[in-house]
């Protein structure tokens, strides 16, 4: 049964009487389905109303909707012949994070996306798409089996932030993360980063330091979660809704900052209403940069380094300026 949220409401009273009067035994068939062709109109309007002016709060709990389709499902749908590859050869493997190679539209790449999980067994079993030291070390591993093959780096960023638990910490979680955006920076392959639900802190930077950043139009990416931001400026959780609006972590104000390259827009309601079309307009993109990448204009492999390179400096730059 579909979660709404709780801007939702009027959305999830409107479903619940066109579930009546679906499983109504009494009155006449054709006046039962003009009613519910008058209600799915006004469910449509409704959703045109609230998502065309959600607020940085709002869009938060969509980006964390547990209907979102997450980096499986992108992976099972666009990616063709899919390989997973799995530990960091130093410690274990980190389920936080699937790894592999394959194609989309026939054109090779490496992935490495942060998976929440969907349900209670999984979402144990992927640490909530908290990944620990030996993820980031998997994924650093990847990236340098792309840098052999010399194809591209496609990543799907999903996660709260990196795993803070004691062990991560013994076990280098800041220069696992701090490495990753090292070698990020050194590939001289070109890195495609898409941000699908929730981009947190250093966690999803490791995995989004790229020649193009994109997010769907309801994600979030931001340096702290709401609530973290509230408990350390207000010491209480319940501003998160005022530290949603001054971290700037919509896409639409990271696009205005510069911070990413393009907004993929989601179906009306958010990716989790209709999430084959979410993750069709993810792949259309995706296979578009990748066909620019081979055939329309492929580049010397360093000038995709010099362009993160590049990239982040004008970045950082423009933080200083402004600070």
């Amino acid at each position: 049964m579909r979660q709404f949220l709780d801007f939702e409401k009027p959305i999830a009273t409107l479903e619940a009487r066109i579930e009546e009067l679906r499983h109504t035994t009494s009155g006449d068939d054709a006046t039962i389905m003009r009613e519910i062709a008058k209600l799915q109109n006004k469910i449509e309007k409704q959703y045109q109303q609230i998502y065309s002016k959600l607020s940085p709060w709002q869009k938060t709990q969509v980006a964390r909707h547990p209907d979102r389709p997450h980096t499986k499902d992108y992976i099972h749908k666009l990616v063709e012949n899919f390989i997973p590859l799995s530990g960091d050869r130093l410690f274990s493997e980190d389920n936080a994070i699937i790894a592999g190679l394959g194609k989309i539209n026939g054109f090779s790449a490496a992935f490495i996306g942060l998976e929440k999980g969907s349900d209670t067994e999984s979402r144990i079993k992927h640490n909530f798409g908290m990944a620990r030291p030996e993820g980031y070390r998997k994924a650093q591993r990847i990236m340098k089996l792309a840098e052999t093959f010399q194809i591209p780096v496609i990543t799907l960023v999903d996660t709260a932030g990196a795993y803070p638990g004691m062990g991560a910490e013994e076990r280098g979680q800041a220069e696992a993360i701090a490495k990753s955006i090292q070698i990020s920076l050194e590939l001289t392959v070109p890195i495609i980063s898409v941000v699908i639900g929730e981009g947190g802190s250093g966690g999803a930077i490791a995995l989004a330091t790229a020649n193009k950043i994109y997010m769907l139009s309801h994600a979030i990416y931001s340096v702290i979660s709401p609530e973290g931001c509230a408990s350390i400026l207000w010491r209480s959780r319940e501003h998160a809704q005022t530290a949603a609006e001054a971290l700037k972590l919509t896409a639409q104000d990271l696009k205005q900052l510069k911070i990413i390259d393009h907004i993929i827009e989601e179906p009306l309601g958010g990716a989790h209403r209709s999430p084959d079309e979410a993750i069709q307009n993810v792949g259309k993109c995706l296979a578009d940069d990748l066909k620019e990448i081979y055939i329309d204009s492929p580049n010397v492999g360093s000038d995709y380094k010099k362009m993160r390179e590049d990239k982040f400096f004008a970045m950082t730059q423009q933080f200083v300026k402004s600070s």
